[in-house]
């Protein structure tokens, strides 16, 4: 008596369905921890990819340009601003920022996933122009106490911008209710879950995936094996 062929350890590959890119946007005072929680994703991740903004700000030790930002100069990004070359811009702390349109555009329609390590004013941009395309998470520190020893304890920054940055810090966390999930960083560990579980989540979202249309038409006119 002969029995079916068992498919016990064989491996399937993986069923694709053809989405759209999403625009992961994390903003926070600065000093609260979303530059390195959007690092960690970016290792934990390889099909997240970093959006490289424009600014007009001096580059810190630690920076590397073309990596972290693509450093210019006012009048360029003047430029860019005035040719609408740029998704979004704003002015933090006396500097200008934006994010180039057509890396994005591209990224975008090929279903690639991009991270904005941005401000209240560039994500409420992007919420404007792209909103379906947009999840907005914003980082709050646990208290203003841990802020301030954060912003002391990167060394980055001299004792007048760690002033600003704590003065600005107030009115940038007024803002928190325009995004679609908030995370308090008190454990960085817990918050990099929290924001991951959120990733995967919008990545599955029925109205990204388009490519559930012709799966769906394909799943119902399929006759079972006999």
């Amino acid at each position: 008596m002969s029995s079916a062929p068992s498919t016990q350890g064989k491996a399937s590959s993986p069923i694709r369905i053809a989405r759209r890119g999403l625009m992961l946007v994390l903003s926070s005072p600065s000093g609260a921890g979303k530059s390195t929680i959007a690092r960690n994703l970016l290792e934990s991740d390889a099909s997240l990819e970093i959006s490289v903004s424009v600014t007009t700000r001096q580059r810190r030790p630690s920076e590397i340009a073309g990596k972290h930002y693509h450093f210019i100069g006012t009048r360029e990004f003047e430029r860019m601003r005035d040719s609408d070359a740029l998704l979004e811009w704003a002015e933090v702390h006396g500097n200008f920022y934006g994010t180039p349109r057509e890396p994005v555009e591209a990224a975008m329609s090929e279903g690639r996933d991009m991270l904005f390590d941005i401000d209240w004013q560039g994500a409420r941009q992007l919420q404007d122009k792209m909103s379906a395309d947009v999840v907005s998470i914003f980082v709050l520190p646990p208290t203003m106490t841990e802020l301030q020893s954060r912003l002391h304890r990167r060394a980055e920054d001299s004792e007048e911008v760690i002033r600003t940055r704590l003065l600005n810090s107030r009115s940038e966390i007024e803002h928190w209710r325009e995004y679609d999930y908030v995370i308090v960083n008190d454990d960085l560990d817990e918050a990099f879950r929290n924001v991951n579980c959120i990733v995967n989540a919008e990545r599955v979202r029925r109205d990204r995936r388009h490519g559930l249309f012709d799966f769906v038409d394909n799943l119902l006119t399929e006759e079972p094996a006999r």
